[in-house]
């Protein structure tokens, strides 16, 4: 009796094994400010200089999205939503400076009950130990690009002499090779710092970036005719707010040599100076991420992983270079508003697919789960893109998006707050507090004929019945998503 309870038992473990090896493994990378203008397969004005083929690789193989959005476009708050799968006022992180709970509900913790390996490496930028994760190597807060620290539950490591997104591959590959479970399925979060500010490449990288001259932006000198208050009266532009110190490095001798040769009480001649520095070492540190990227996707291939493994690729918000004459990102703008997003599912996503429906990062905590065949909880306000990566498009897939800003007043940027819904052609965005134009202020752009967002048509004849249908849409949404009327004493309910 005892001999076949225990052949009953090595057999229903062997099956059980089998069922976790057929279970797809989940790659997550995830960069810092990342733009989507600045990978190749995006196009636009970067998009024959072949800066990230290896993330390209993985939209040629795959999917890539054309109308993914952040709820809210700032570091802390979108990792935050990340997780949780939930806007900000529900999991309580509206910006860099509150606390995050790690307490609550988190889909690598379902994940890890459900046979999962997880692991999280690199940047989270969410004070406190991580919960969920089989295995974490977390830079704290904003962490350094070059010898950086890293904090596991053992302690803190130094890497003196190199280089953190080298580092977290090295780490993440290490991980997967030597340090995991493989009878189970897996979950790796690949969190780069890099391209976030002040934009410190690696040596190999910014030689090759020293002398190149990237195009610039239709919108670099923008002056906001076009737009209300919040436009005029923010502090993220290239002319004033980029230090030459610490942001563009003016005092580097090829740079000093480069600055004697202008006139430097010329607005113009400075901005597009600083712009060349800007974009040398911004996507220089992108290179390094793309360069890594693709040391991943090699070690799938060699270790036989690859055709069992989801690759998706994202960054936490997008990333103004130099459209609007801007740096950072924050605002509804489309710059900062939408994200990169790109995945390659081995079987079933088909190769060269251009998604355009409108996915939000509420919806990844979702995918994560459906790709592992569990129920999300239903506080999750998301919804799973599975069915996207399939190619196939629900009937009842969403048509409009929320978004909402709560970062005001604060040290960084001016950006005042403002909350909004936006279709595929349409925006509606509402300015609200006590330093904003009698507490309200709203814009309305039709990205259809106004792609650029140069003018702000809210109270304009033309418009009347779609602005109307989009304060309505803002209040159902509102409603949908359990927004409160008043979140740190400023009220944000939205006026008929």
């Amino acid at each position: 009796m005892l001999i076949r309870l225990l052949t009953l038992l090595l057999a229903a473990q062997a099956c059980l094994s089998a069922a976790d090896r057929a279970r797809p493994n989940i790659l997550w990378l995830y960069s810092d400010d990342h733009a989507y203008q600045a990978i190749g397969a995006y196009g636009g004005r970067f998009g024959d200089l072949d800066l990230t083929p290896n993330i390209d690789r993985i939209a040629d193989e795959g999917v890539r999205f054309d109308r993914a959005y952040v709820g809210n476009s700032i570091c802390a708050p979108a990792r935050a939503t990340l997780l949780t799968g939930k806007h900000s006022h529900r999991n309580g992180k509206f910006d860099n400076y509150t606390g995050f709970n790690h307490d609550q509900q988190q889909f690598q913790k379902i994940l890890q009950k459900h046979g999962y390996q997880t692991a999280m490496v690199g940047k989270i930028h969410l004070k406190g130990q991580m919960q969920g994760f089989d295995y974490w190597e977390v830079l704290p807060g904003q962490g350094r690009y070059w010898e950086p620290i890293f904090i596991t539950e053992e302690g803190k490591t130094v890497y003196q002499g190199e280089h953190s997104t080298d580092v977290i591959t090295r780490n993440a590959i290490n991980w997967l090779e030597n340090k995991r479970d493989k009878d189970k399925p897996f979950m790796a979060m690949v969190h780069y710092k890099a391209p976030h500010r002040s934009w410190q490449p690696t040596t190999r990288w910014k030689e090759r970036f020293k002398a190149k001259i990237f195009p610039e932006p239709a919108t670099l000198f923008d002056d906001y005719k076009g737009r209300g208050y919040a436009a005029h009266h923010q502090d993220m532009t290239i002319l004033h707010t980029m230090e030459m110190g610490r942001d563009v490095k003016a005092k580097q001798p090829e740079r000093a040599a480069e600055l004697a040769l202008i006139d430097k009480n010329d607005p113009r001649a400075l901005t597009k100076l600083k712009y060349q520095w800007y974009m040398r070492d911004y996507l220089a540190c992108i290179a390094g991420v793309d360069e890594n990227i693709g040391k991943l996707l090699d070690y799938l291939e060699e270790s036989g992983l690859a055709e069992n493994t989801i690759v998706m690729y994202s960054a936490d918000q997008g990333f103004y270079l130099g459209e609007h004459g801007w740096f950072d990102k924050r605002f509804m703008y489309e710059e900062s508003y939408r994200a990169p997003l790109v995945a390659k599912w081995p079987g079933v996503t088909k190769p060269g697919t251009i998604n355009e429906d409108l996915v939000q990062n509420i919806d990844y905590a979702e995918t994560f789960l459906d790709i592992a065949g569990v129920e999300a909880p239903d506080d999750m306000q998301g919804e799973s893109i599975v069915p996207l990566l399939k190619g196939e498009t629900p009937g009842d897939w969403r048509k409009s998006l929320y978004y909402h800003y709560y970062e005001f007043p604060a040290y960084w940027h001016a950006v005042r707050r403002h909350e909004g819904v936006s279709t595929d052609r349409y925006k509606l965005i509402r300015f609200y507090g006590n330093d904003v134009p009698n507490g309200e202020e709203w814009e309305f752009y039709d990205l259809e004929a106004d792609p650029n967002e140069l003018t702000n048509v809210y109270g304009q004849a033309a418009y009347e019945t779609e602005v109307a249908a989009l304060k309505e849409e803002l209040l159902r949404l509102r409603e949908q998503y359990q927004v409160p009327d008043d979140v740190g004493g400023l009220p944000v309910k939205p006026l008929k």
